[in-house]
């Protein structure tokens, strides 16, 4: 084909493509803040008519000015097909659908959205600009945005730059399609470090991202808050402590009150303490407290006293059968904590440290007093000892005591010394023909004594005495056994009766000068001397008379001086009681009126009473004839043991020499 035929086709085809009229640019939707300016674009080509703008379907007309709607025009070269719609302020009436026509060729563009943006307002916080709140009282802060934001705001809470949550957010319509106002709700607890901090309301949306923000200052209302102090914090007791309560508080402070131990420390007034340390302190803290309007607080401190020991609980005696394990506890305090020692009383050996003593298996040598010992503290004050006794349950320990030697027909005392814990239930004498726990039966008769204390634990003591009137000569070979028995068992003694060196042969008269009874004992021998006024003359054998210095016949005095005797006749008589011994009913408090007062010579003559000096008429000593006895009568006591000077001390107690009155005779 030739050049100049295609050339014209394409002409053709192009005149046909460009004379039907079309857009060349149709508006899009617009997002415009309010009070900017808006513009909606609008292209037509091959076409040289009317164009137009609708709002919502209402033409705004064909004129460039757009008369009656003074913020509208439309701008662009006509010619060239260009008609684009200008809104400026935009306001939120303008937002609406927007359509170009163009009319006679019967051309519509799409619609565009056009969408003013309403930024929201600055928040407001109620009661701002400064809120008083309680602290420790949960509150609630209302932050509200008022206007016709579009979109709605968002209201947000920041502290330092920091937002914060625990909010709620509400919405309010005022009317369908718009909003009215909206708040947000922060929830809280303050305390009182909130007071005079800054929260900030923010309103944040689309039309204005960095949003607008309201600044409220929190003003709290709140209890004390308490500091409390010692100064010094460790003392010595009985030193000067000073205690300095401070306190800050919205409202101000009204008052103190301080508190040792929850009781009231009474006239302490305002915010400081005086007092003198001691132990009571340490678990005893001091307590200020301190008010104001909205209510108060208290912070308490306890010192460091350092005091010496001090006992809280003693140990308690203890009784356990032998093989038994025994243990002693006691309490010392102090500070620094006491060291506490246990030892045996009279001993130095330390047997254990510590609150407690434990002994295994203890043993009847165990028994004694147990000593909880705590030394005095760093000030010299405190400590001591605490006691407590142990005594251990195990068969009766009978020891027999020695006993003055008795001259045959004459009275004899056994005695036997028993140590049981529990207590015997019986003590009992036995011989070869019996035997006897208490009272008399024939010869004999049997009395029980409580014993002196005897060695620490070992229980109470009790001596018994076997008195024997008349002895006889088997009584000086035979054996007599003392025994006890408890619940753990049995134990005995063997005690045997010692006889008195006789007198020699000697024959010697002691006289009573004055004595008109004649009923003297005699045998071979007769009466020597002269005057109708002699007394009665008793023939006593003694190879122990010597001469004194003046040539005076002197007995040797088995007395030692007791009853002295020079140049006198002094006749002694010893009853004869029953059975051939010599006897003499002893008083007592307990016998019968009327009973002859009797002196006790066993301590001195080294003879076992009772032998008694009777006093038949006033000034004269009488010798009451052996068959004068014509009836006997069983003695109600005979009074408590005497151990005679010298006597060795039994094992587990020592006993005081019972004191006698002295008898001088002076004729």
């Amino acid at each position: 084909m030739p050049v100049p035929a295609l050339l014209l086709l394409f002409l053709c085809l192009r005149g046909r493509a460009g004379g039907l009229p079309h857009f060349l640019q149709q508006p899009d939707d617009l997002v415009v803040l309010l009070g900017d300016e808006a513009r909606l674009s609008c292209a037509l080509g091959a076409y040289r008519g009317l164009v137009q703008w609708t709002k919502d379907g209402l033409a705004l007309g064909g004129e460039r000015d757009l008369p009656g709607w003074s913020r509208y025009w439309i701008s662009g070269n006509a010619a060239s097909g260009q008609h684009d719609l200008h809104i400026k302020p935009v306001e939120l009436e303008d937002q609406a659908s927007y359509e170009c026509q163009a009319t006679q060729a019967g051309l519509r563009s799409r619609p565009a959205q056009l969408h003013v943006l309403v930024p929201p307002e600055a928040p407001q916080v109620l009661g701002g600009p400064s809120v008083s709140l309680v602290a420790g009282v949960p509150a609630n802060l209302t932050c509200r945005s008022h206007g016709d934001a579009h979109p709605t705001p968002e209201l947000l809470w920041f502290r330092d730059g920091v937002r914060l949550d625990g909010t709620t957010f509400h919405q309010t319509l005022l009317k369908e399609g718009t909003t009215g106002s909206v708040e947000s709700i922060l929830f809280l607890t303050p305390s009182s470090h909130d007071d005079g901090a800054t929260l900030v309301c923010r309103a944040r949306s689309q039309a204005l991202p960095a949003g607008k923000d309201t600044a409220i200052t929190l003003s709290l209302q709140y209890p004390p808050v308490v500091t409390l102090s010692a100064e010094p914090q460790t003392v010595q007791e009985g030193e000067k402590v000073t205690f300095l309560c401070q306190a800050t508080a919205q409202p101000p402070v009204t008052g103190y009150r301080w508190a040792k131990g929850g009781s009231p420390v009474l006239g302490a007034r305002g915010p400081m303490l005086e007092v003198v340390a001691d132990a009571s302190f340490l678990t005893a803290p001091v307590s200020c407290e301190v008010s104001n309007a909205v209510g108060s607080a208290n912070r308490s401190t306890a010192l460091d006293v350092q005091f010496g020991p001090i006992l809280q609980a003693k140990p308690e005696p203890l009784s356990v059968d032998a093989g038994e394990d025994a243990s002693f506890s006691c309490a010392w305090r102090g500070n620094p904590l006491p060291r506490v020692t246990w030892t045996r009383r009279g001993g130095t050996q330390v047997l254990g440290f510590g609150p407690t003593l434990r002994l295994p298996s203890v043993g009847p040598e165990d028994a004694g007093d147990y000593v909880c010992r705590a030394e005095p503290g760093l000030s010299g004050r405190g400590g001591g000892a605490a006691e407590a006794r142990l005594t251990v349950n195990a068969p009766p320990i009978v020891t027999a005591l020695q006993s003055a030697p008795a001259s045959l027909r004459g009275p004899a005392r056994l005695q036997c010394l028993v140590f049981a814990s529990p207590a015997p239930e019986a003590v009992v004498w036995s011989w070869d023909e019996g035997f006897l726990a208490a009272g008399s039966r024939g010869r004999f008769l049997v009395e029980t004594f409580p014993a002196p204390e005897g060695r620490g634990g070992q229980g109470p003591g009790l001596i018994s005495v076997l008195h024997i009137s008349g002895t006889q000569e088997s009584d000086f070979s035979r054996g007599f056994n003392c025994s006890a028995r408890n619940r753990l068992g049995e134990g005995g003694t063997r005690v045997s009766l010692g006889r008195r060196a006789s007198f020699s042969k000697q024959k010697n008269l002691v006289r009573i000068p004055g004595s008109s009874d004649g009923s003297s004992s005699r045998g071979a021998e007769e009466e020597t001397g002269s005057g109708g006024d002699r007394g009665p003359i008793v023939h006593t054998d003694h190879s122990d008379l010597v001469l004194d210095e003046e040539g005076t016949l002197e007995s040797k005095d088995p007395t030692n001086g007791y009853y002295k005797v020079r140049g006198v006749s002094v006749s002694l008589s010893l009853g004869e009681a029953p059975g051939g011994g010599l006897f003499l009913p002893p008083p007592s408090p307990l016998g019968p009126p009327g009973t002859p007062t009797f002196y006790d010579f066993n301590p001195h003559l080294g003879v076992v009473p009772p032998c008694r000096l009777y006093r038949a008429r006033a000034g004269y000593l009488t010798t009451p004839h052996p068959r004068a006895f014509t009836s006997y009568i069983k003695p109600t006591s005979f009074g408590p043991p005497d151990l005679a000077p010298g006597t060795p001390p039994f094992p587990y107690a020592a006993f005081p020499t019972p004191s006698h009155p002295r008898l001088q005779t002076h004729v």
